[in-house]
């Protein structure tokens, strides 16, 4: 028979799911011990201390509140084998179940976490960490080389990514063992003979899935770190899971937290490319069949218009217009010339009224000398001198007495 269902149809708000969870939870696993190592170790700015304890399989949260953490003298870190005591518990906002660790006290530190530390102060101080060896990883890489193990869950996480994302990539892969004690020594060699292919690979991506520290070994040898230092092809390392770190991942000129995100960073811009280029190729087809629409249905107005069907329409008014200015002109210059006309009679009769002619028909004459000077004065003239006197009918010829 199945195991009764306590609370089987019934409906939870999320809420009231989580804290049944929680209560139950902290019910059942409370004052307990766990054993495990210390990972990716954090402290808030309010002093509490957040952490993972991990073994080869499994990963729990954990945290340990500052009035619990001043009691002990211990200093945790990353790698340190630790038994802690306290009781499970979920955090409600976001749903997540941890340990809240009331006391801590340490196991070892392994051989090889000593060893992992020992070899990353050697490298460090050679500089093969240092920021300015790190090799720029190509934005649109076409050859791409993997090394790490043919029958793993890491290459076919990396190919089917690759092939997703962009199925025209060209990918060597050099098929190596990735834990043991030959697999650093395959490890290097593989890095090594990618870097004389022809033409020049693009990017080398180097890695498994995850593990223990002991199962992730091969990628802290220094025989790999000095490999991966000395490939002219950028490398990216991705080893493991996100909170694992290698010496590999050091020297790398880039680490990925896993080897499909090592295969999402390699074509990602390529991606961003073909989604731009998609994009704009929908905006530029928006335009155009809009544009279309407005010219068809300016085209349509057009055909069916009077002007279209009757082109002397557009002619029509101008010609009308043009017909009364030609008519304003005409009456415009015979106003002129009626004017001008007027005004020269006028002057005409002035000037005759003011000329010569007009004072001598009123009886006056003109005297003049014999050389045609018109005499003014009698003092001009002298006896004996015939001078010209010019009447309205004529000239009278007279001696001056």
């Amino acid at each position: 028979m199945e195991p009764e269902a306590p609370f089987r149809g019934q409906v939870f708000t999320v809420t009231a799911l989580t804290l049944a969870v929680k209560q139950m939870m902290g019910g059942v696993f409370r004052d307990i011990f766990v054993e495990g190592e210390v990972s990716n170790l954090s402290e808030s700015a309010n002093g509490h201390l957040y952490f993972n304890l991990k073994d080869r399989e499994s990963l729990l949260a954990a945290v340990m509140f500052k009035w619990d953490a001043r009691k002990y003298s211990l200093e945790l870190q990353d790698g340190v084998q630790v038994r802690v005591w306290g009781s499970l518990d979920v955090y409600a906002k976001s749903g997540k179940y941890q340990i809240v660790v009331k006391k801590v006290e340490a196991l070892s530190k392994g051989n090889l976490y000593l060893e992992f530390e020992k070899l990353k102060k050697k490298l460090e101080e050679e500089g093969l960490f240092a920021q300015q060896h790190k090799k720029e990883i190509p934005a649109y890489p076409q050859r791409i080389g993997v090394v790490t193990s043919p029958t793993g869950a890491a290459v076919r996480d990396i190919l089917s990514v690759l092939k997703r994302r962009n199925p025209h990539l060209e990918v060597f892969i050099a098929p190596v063992l990735v834990q043991g004690d030959k697999a650093a020594p395959q490890i290097a060699q593989a890095i090594e003979d990618l870097n004389q292919f022809t033409p020049t690979l693009d990017v080398l991506l180097v890695g498994r899935g995850g593990g223990s520290m002991e199962d992730l070994w091969a990628f802290n040898e220094e025989i790999v770190a000095r490999a991966i230092f000395k490939s002219k092809i950028p490398v990216i390392s991705c080893v493991g899971h996100e909170v694992d770190f290698t010496i590999a991942d050091f020297v790398a000129d880039l680490r990925a937290p896993t080897p499909s995100a090592a295969a999402e960073l390699v074509v990602q811009n390529s991606q961003n490319t073909a989604e731009q280029i998609a994009n704009l190729q929908k905006r530029m087809l928006q335009a155009v069949s809009l544009f279309y629409e407005r010219f068809k249905r300016r085209f349509d107005l057009a055909v069916n218009s009077r002007a279209f069907k009757n082109p002397e329409i557009l002619t029509q008014d101008k010609e009308q217009q043009l017909d009364e200015f030609s008519l304003r002109l005409e009456n415009a210059w015979a106003n002129k010339l009626t004017d001008f006309s007027h005004r020269f009679n006028v002057a005409r009769q002035k000037l005759r009224a003011l000329g010569p002619q007009a004072v001598l028909k009123r009886g006056y004459s003109i005297t003049r000398k014999q050389d045609g000077t018109v005499v003014s004065h009698t003092a001009q003239t002298k006896p004996g001198e015939t001078i010209y006197v010019q009447v309205q009918d004529g000239m009278i010829h007279t001696e001056v007495k």
